[in-house]
């Protein structure tokens, strides 16, 4: 257990994580030291961009478990034109706001609880980036609000523990890619309308 000057010397310091590809590529941005907040991997990244290549000009997004938000970041650093990000923690989701105004993204931040912001929300989105705290295992209760805010064609992305039983997916939801590295699944799915 940390004490309070402990997690006070924690929240200070910061690591950083460096975006892979497109228009900033190479940019380092400052992200805080959290117990918890695991920045998806530069490799991995990678192998998700290739994934969407073509899914990502134009796109509207949201990644909803933002964190380090590097996700998100990437996606408009490739061509994405909006980002919307919703982080928990509030010193996190600070940090997420300074790099969007550092590199002058067209990104809004919220800070708040997903459910909240799940149930208020009347944008549709393209490309839905789910990576929850894997100890929490919130897949099955996240899926279906995030369904609802889905545009008529979607792609979601999902990491989870690869130890984790997989829920059960929306049997709209297409399975389009899968991997398991390093201790975690990482899925893509591709979502047409339920009425098709």
């Amino acid at each position: 257990m940390l004490t309070m000057v402990q997690a006070r010397k924690t929240q200070k310091r910061t690591g950083s994580v460096r975006i892979v590809g497109g228009s900033w590529r190479g940019r380092r941005l400052p992200v805080l030291d959290r117990l918890g907040l695991r920045p998806t991997g530069d490799r991995q990244r990678e192998t998700l961009f290739n994934w969407l290549q073509g899914v990502l000009p134009g796109a509207v997004c949201l990644d909803l478990f933002a964190g380090t938000g590097v996700l998100g970041l990437e996606a408009l650093s490739r061509g994405a034109t909006y980002l919307q990000s919703v982080e928990l923690d509030k010193a996190v989701a600070q940090q997420l706001q300074d790099n969007v105004r550092l590199l002058q993204a067209d990104a809004k931040v919220v800070q708040g609880d997903w459910r909240r912001f799940l149930s208020a929300d009347q944008q549709k989105y393209q490309l839905v980036f789910l990576d929850p705290p894997f100890k929490e295992q919130l897949l099955p209760v996240v899926l279906p609000l995030v369904d609802q805010v889905l545009a008529t064609e979607a792609w979601v992305y999902v990491e989870d523990d690869a130890a984790h039983q997989p829920p059960e997916w929306p049997a709209h939801w297409k399975l389009k890619k899968e991997k398991i590295s390093g201790g975690t699944a990482v899925r893509l799915f591709h979502i047409v309308s339920r009425d098709t």
